[in-house]
């Protein structure tokens, strides 16, 4: 009986390290200078960028900083990382996945000699890590860009052209991960106060995409070797794999990432292979392989999809994805827009960059576009046109098949330059959009004010990695992640120094010390606006409607600005704001999220959060808003954002005690615009009668509930 007693108390236990009740924690050392400590960022013991990892990976992770600010990857520099006992505690945490981010201080003048020393003194603490866990992920996080001005200190020019480029190679030779930095703050220079290091906000941007790579499944799987191919030549691609090889009369190019994903996501590229390769570079990052197979000289003709479908099969018989993501730029517009027409079924979106979709536009020339004669007389070859005047009547260019991809539903991102004078585009992208949507097609074009054809993509290209993340199945929704906020800023209607996280604490204490309540008001800046007792907040435009309206009521208001779905979900979570025991509890959020979000991440994370208000408070009645108008332009992408998360959430199935809230036919005029007798200029916060409109519907509301 004891023996048997002894075993079902060793299966016991078994079973719970199983489910994780003693698992270990993975553990992650960040190394880094003072962008990693966290210098320059408001409240770094809550906002510098290891810290707000760990935050949003919650349980099963253990997150250190070993940031010192000032220190170089350099031994010989003027303070190496190397002689810190941060160093000597990193390497002893003996971590599970390790983030490196040095360089920026090795590019200052007085370091810069010793730079033929960098790849050498990398390698040896990679090495070392190495040796204290073998089985480490080592990720290089390349530097962020220097905005300042005196070539004496941190120098952009130095950290991109030749620090970058030497981290590469060592991500090459080690076979690491990386994370290239330098785009994701190329065009935010308002993060940077002091011109280097970013601000609280962009900590929360390296967090995330730290996050991205923690989270990140992977799978086994070698495309080349499956291929069967054997005399490629390998070379790096910013620091991956790179393959040129023939096979089956093809001439082929594939850049592997470090980690693929298990379903083998990959992007298709046609044209100009390694030209302002950024996207490529961030999907590559991602788990995303990157194919190439040249078709130049056919101009997307018969022949070009001819081989474009012997590449398909190839490829998809080796197991990469069976959507695979186009990218064209200039004439590669021809070929992917001519192979997708044939082959709807297969492809998951189009990426097309400057476009060519009008061969009579380029290289024809018979608009306002000077063209190219040779090339023109080489592209009615491909397309056996035998004259000019055949190929006006020709009806196999892109443009013609507009109705097919509308029909389609294929989405369809173009970038392009207003003035672009060699690929004009009121020739080729403007009247296909045109044509597109008028049949309900999914297509976005993103016009470049005062560029030419050239430069083609866009140097921080969040929105083209975005676009393909989201169409096929891999954009991490970080609107449904719980996290902390991270403001900072003054203008956010709060005391000085009172930033997001006493703000926070200060709403969780008067949620604990004020007893039972009959209504608490849940939001961002908007609903900060109500005021109420909290003497951390500066501006409370509507202190003065909710003392009327809300007049024989105890309430509180718990709204923060800045805060997305994302933060409110930390809010209730973390906090006790059951400990008031509302009666009525009054939920608007999500606006923030319009710029990063889309109307679907944004529906998923409201769904999140009423699901938790509902958990928090199950005898309160919920008035439920998701996000309150907004948007002056009735026509703006913010208003056609706003109204898809309405129509969606206004059919939920709600329970009893949640009631949907829409406050449209309170604060629109007829043509659909604003009240501006409600709202401020900027379309998003109420003037103090916004509130009073409000605060009248919220009363009228709660008296009918009663």
């Amino acid at each position: 009986m004891k023996q048997l007693l002894i075993l079902l108390t060793i299966i016991v236990l078994q079973g719970l390290s199983t489910v994780g009740w003693s698992a270990k924690p993975i553990k992650i050392a960040c190394i880094g200078n003072s962008i990693t400590y966290g210098a320059g960022v408001a409240d770094r013991a809550n906002n510098a960028y290891p810290k707000q990892l760990a935050n949003m990976l919650g349980t099963g992770y253990e997150v250190k900083n070993f940031g010192v600010s000032g220190r170089t990857m350099l031994k010989k520099g003027n303070y190496p990382y190397w002689a810190e006992k941060a160093y000597k505690n990193a390497m002893n945490y003996k971590a599970d996945i390790v983030f490196i981010k040095l360089g920026t201080n090795d590019s200052k003048l007085q370091n810069r000699v010793y730079l033929n020393e960098f790849e050498a003194d990398c390698k040896e603490m990679i090495a070392n890590i190495r040796k204290k866990n073998a089985d480490s992920r080592i990720v290089l996080m390349l530097p962020v860009p220097a905005f300042m001005e005196d070539t004496s200190k941190i120098w952009d020019p130095v950290i991109r052209h030749k620090i970058t480029p030497i981290l590469q190679k060592v991500a090459y030779d080690e076979q690491l991960e990386v994370i290239d930095l330098y785009p994701m703050f190329t065009d935010k220079q308002s993060m940077f106060p002091d011109k280097i290091h970013p601000t609280s906000l962009g900590a929360t941007m390296m967090a995330k995409r730290a996050y991205e790579v923690v989270k990140q499944a992977s799978s086994s799987f070698n495309l080349i070797e499956t291929l069967g191919v054997s005399d490629a030549k390998k070379s790096s691609f910013y620091g991956f794999n790179r393959y040129d090889f023939s096979k089956d009369g093809l001439q082929l190019k594939v850049v592997a990432p470090r980690r693929a994903l298990a379903d083998k996501p990959w992007v298709w590229r046609a044209r100009f292979f390694g030209h302002e390769p950024q996207t490529d570079i961030a999907l590559l990052e991602r788990g995303y392989h990157v194919v190439y197979c040249d078709v130049a000289a056919y101009f997307g003709g018969p022949e070009a999809v001819s081989r474009w479908d012997k590449c398909y099969e190839l490829m998809i018989q080796a197991g990469l994805n069976k959507k695979p993501a186009l990218e064209g730029m200039s004439r590669g517009g021809l070929i992917i827009y001519n192979w997708a027409a044939k082959n709807l079924d297969k492809v998951s979106c189009i990426y097309a960059d400057a476009p060519v979709l009008n061969a009579l536009s380029w290289p024809g020339g018979f608009f306002a576009g000077k063209g190219s004669a040779p090339d023109w007389e080489k592209a009615k070859g491909c397309y056996n046109l035998k004259s000019d005047k055949e190929a006006k009547a020709f009806k196999g260019w892109p443009i013609h098949h507009a109705e097919q991809l509308a029909k389609s539903g294929i989405p369809m991102l173009h970038v392009c330059g207003e003035t672009d004078k060699v690929v004009p585009v009121f020739e080729n992208t403007t009247p296909f959009e045109q044509r597109v949507s008028a049949m309900g097609g999914n297509i976005k074009v993103i016009y470049k004010e005062r560029v030419d054809h050239h430069p083609h993509s866009l140097k921080n290209p969040k929105a083209i990695v975005d676009f393909i993340l989201r169409n096929t199945g891999h954009k991490t929704n970080f609107a449904a992640i719980t996290a902390p906020g991270s403001e900072y800023r003054s203008a956010a209607g709060w005391a000085k120094g009172k930033g997001w996280w006493y703000q926070a604490s200060q709403i969780d204490s008067l949620c604990q010390a004020s007893g039972d309540i009959d209504l608490l008001l849940i939001g961002n800046s908007i609903t900060q606006g109500w005021g109420g007792p909290r003497d951390w907040v500066s501006y409370k435009p509507g202190q003065k409607s909710g003392d009327k309206n809300f007049k024989g009521m105890k309430w509180l208001g718990a709204g923060i600005s800045g805060d997305r779905t994302q933060h409110v979900l930390w809010r209730l979570e973390k906090g006790h704001y059951d400990a008031c025991s509302p009666d009525y509890v009054n939920v608007a959020i999500g606006v923030n999220n319009f710029a990063d979000n889309s109307a679907e991440e944004i529906i998923e994370g409201l769904k999140k959060v009423l699901a938790t208000v509902q958990k928090k408070f199950p005898k309160a009645q919920i008035l439920f808003y998701g996000p309150l108008p907004t948007g002056n332009d009735p026509a703006s992408e913010q208003r056609a954002k706003y109204n898809a998360i309405h129509k969606a959430i206004s059919g939920w199935d709600y329970a009893d005690n949640v009631h949907y809230c829409n406050l449209e036919s309170m604060v629109l005029n007829a043509d659909g615009t604003l009240n501006s007798k409600y709202y401020g200029g900027d379309g998003i916060h109420l003037i103090p009668a916004g509130y009073d409109a409000w605060g009248s519907f919220i009363r009228k509301k709660i008296d009918a509930l009663k």
